[in-house]
């Protein structure tokens, strides 16, 4: 017998001619150069969406949470979906940066910039839903672990309290990771921008990199370390979300696949508002050549693989109530399929199970919009995720006496709403302000910085890839 080998050779991961100068021009001029009426348009809109939340939190802290739809079983409602769903959304960005960065996957370095900006604005958007959801926000001050004599508070069994220690800790170590990164790209608009008051700001902030042997030493031991940090952060602080419905012993919710079933929910659900987010910015921004087809393809791998993941826990979790034996645990899993709450979940089943196999599709896969499309479906199926996880175990409890049906109000719905014009305030004035791609990494995986490409006048020289003919290897004679 004989064995054929194909010589297959690695994409371009930034298309076209670009060098040094013209990727840096590309990316920085976006900063520099005026700001577009589109810009003003998106922002103003963001901003009256914005002052909707503020409204709404102000109204609350005025009337109470008696304006939401909460009720006797139904103590929980779209305050904690709200806040487990923004958490979700903010998990891709430290996964591409930190995870994808020690596994050196190189094609992170076009999309890693603005998702860990998505995270960082994702988790300032989730943070405020267990705040405001207390109820007495004045003295919300409670749950915080701070020196008190009475040690009545805070009550360190409360998964609530484990959140905040959670959550502020990942969006500290996020926002480091972020800045560190932002410190090389702060100096190269430092030195190109024009205006005195823009070198003051940007060198201000650029800490007085200037590109030298030490700084850039510092910066990758730094990098790698927050790297390192961030990594187990992923993971954990969706765990200790989790805890938030796994400790109790409501049924439906006292389960120990909760852990990494919510982290896996994370990361699709993350990835999905990655995606959305950049293909919209690489059609406005002109940058196709940088965030590629490629990138759009290996991140459909991801969500169709999370998504999959996924369906597998939701079936684990009907195995799990039927093995347990136990009647409670049997009924809410019945209930939710085929309950007053069963069109919830079958949106959730075809949004986030069925949507995503369409990727196994390679022209699918590549398909700019449609792969929007779904990406904007998955989102719409982890919300009603968490909605069908929270609603229906509170109002189905143990006794059918108390069981009720919990339906939102005009307040859940404004202040749920509001919360996306403070994302995206806060996303376009990073995309106004900062450069959305990593310049000083992306530059690392074009030709022009691999030193073997230069002859010994030091001109740039690529060698030119030749595909070898197909190799045989011959069967031994016997």
């Amino acid at each position: 017998m004989s064995k054929t080998y194909e010589y297959v050779t690695e994409p371009a991961l930034v298309k076209g001619n670009h060098d040094f100068k013209s990727l840096t021009a590309l990316i920085t001029d976006i900063n520099m150069r005026p700001t577009p009426k589109g810009w003003y348009i998106a922002f103003g809109i963001s901003n009256i969406l914005l002052f909707v939340l503020l409204f709404s939190i102000g109204y609350l802290i005025w009337e109470g949470t008696g304006i939401w739809g909460l009720n006797a079983p139904a103590g929980w409602g779209w305050a904690i979906i709200n806040f487990v769903w923004w958490v979700g959304i903010g998990h891709a960005g430290t996964l591409i940066s930190a995870i994808l960065f020690l596994f050196r996957q190189d094609w992170r370095t076009a999309i890693n910039r603005f998702a860990e900006a998505m995270t960082i604005f994702a988790v300032m958007c989730a943070g405020i839903f267990p705040a405001i959801h207390v109820g007495r926000i004045w003295v919300i001050y409670w749950v915080f672990p701070l020196p008190n004599q009475m040690a009545m508070w805070p009550n360190f069994n409360s998964p609530l309290l484990w959140d905040v220690f959670a959550v502020s800790t990942y969006f500290t170590v996020s926002l480091l990771f972020w800045y560190v990164g932002l410190v090389p790209d702060l100096a190269t608009i430092r030195d190109r921008i024009k205006s005195k008051l823009g070198k003051t700001i940007y060198g201000t902030f650029a800490l007085g990199w200037r590109g030298s042997n030490r700084h850039w030493w510092n910066y990758e031991k730094s990098y790698m370390i927050l790297a390192g940090l961030a990594t187990p952060l992923v993971l954990s602080v969706h765990t200790i979300v989790s805890f938030d419905f796994a400790v109790s012993l409501i049924p439906g919710w006292h389960t120990t696949i909760f852990p990494p079933y919510f982290v896996a929910g994370a990361v699709f659900s993350g990835f999905a508002m990655v995606l959305t987010l950049m293909i919209i910015v690489r059609k406005i921004y002109g940058l196709e050549e940088i965030m590629t087809l490629d990138h759009i393809e290996k991140m459909n791998i991801i969500i169709m693989v999370t998504g999959s993941m996924v369906g597998f826990a939701y079936l684990m979790e009907f195995f799990i109530a039927w093995y347990s034996g136990v009647e409670y645990e049997k009924a809410i899993f019945i209930l939710r399929a085929t309950g007053p709450y069963a069109w919830a979940y079958w949106i959730m089943i075809t949004c986030n199970v069925i949507s995503p196999q369409v990727f196994w599709s390679k022209k699918l896969r590549r398909n700019v919009a449609f792969t929007f499309f779904i990406s904007i479906v998955v989102n719409i199926g982890m919300w009603f995720e968490r909605f069908v996880i929270a609603v229906t175990s509170l109002s189905t409890d143990f006794l059918p006496s108390s069981w009720g049906y919990y339906s939102p109000t005009f307040w859940d719905v404004i202040t749920y709403v509001g919360t996306f014009g403070l994302f995206f305030t806060f996303f376009l004035l990073f995309l106004r302000f900062l450069p959305m791609v990593a310049v000083a990494e992306i530059k690392a995986v074009i030709p022009q910085a691999d030193p073997h490409n230069y002859d010994e006048n030091g001109e740039f020289n690529p060698p030119k890839v030749e595909i070898p003919e197909p190799i045989k290897d011959s069967a031994q004679k016997g």
